[in-house]
């Protein structure tokens, strides 16, 4: 029989006990809640998307938004080189496809301002420097050939209509979410962008041909 002298003991015994059970459960679902690429690709793929109802695919469309917002950026830009769970973009209609990046663009784009902004200051001016440098180069390709450089083959085939929709959405991200040294240091690539964007619409004008 448990003495008055033993009962504290073992009450302190059952009480690191349950801690240490409490501890590995709540670990346990943690673990098994946690987003990762490998959970976004298996929706994607128990998902035949071209056969859902109009409300099912907005669900499926949100619901997987829902998932790469929840994904670190390393994780959403391994998704988007394998385009695996990007594998719907194309079977959606244009209005789908902006309101799919209405509700994954703001969050990318946050982390990317992030994860600039923990660079070393070297750093951000080399990634600024080597960006500019490559506006610069595209923007003198469109002048003289009259058509826009290739896009890499991770790139998002978009309209006209929903090109302007990620330039928005990218500025407005840029203009709330970043810091008075962010928005100085980068303003060299905004001024590009503009040059680009003006010399589109030059060619669009004059050549027919869209950016």
């Amino acid at each position: 029989m448990m003495t008055q002298r033993q009962r504290p003991f073992f009450l302190a015994i059952a009480t690191i006990a349950i801690i240490w059970i409490v501890a590995v459960a709540a670990y346990t679902v943690a673990r098994n809640a946690k987003i990762t690429p490998e959970k976004v690709r298996a929706y994607v793929s128990s998902v035949d998307f071209t056969r859902l109802s109009a409300a099912e695919r907005a669900r499926a469309i949100q619901k997987l938004a829902d998932l790469l917002n929840a994904l670190s950026l390393e994780d959403r830009r391994a998704l988007q080189m394998d385009r695996t769970a990007y594998g719907w973009f194309e079977k959606m209609s244009e209005q789908e496809k902006g309101e799919f990046l209405e509700a994954t663009l703001p969050t990318g784009f946050k982390q990317t301002l992030a994860a600039f902004e923990q660079l070393p200051e070297d750093r951000r001016r080399h990634t600024v420097e080597q960006a500019l440098k490559q506006m610069k180069e595209a923007r003198e390709k469109m002048a003289a050939t009259g058509q826009a450089p290739p896009a890499g083959t991770n790139s998002l085939a978009l309209s006209e209509e929903l090109r302007q929709k990620v330039t928005t959405i990218g500025l407005k991200s840029f203009y709330s979410q970043s810091s008075a040294q962010t928005k100085a240091e980068m303003a060299p690539l905004l001024e590009e962008m503009q040059r680009m964007m003006e010399n589109g619409r030059l060619i669009m004008r004059v050549g027919g041909q869209r950016p």
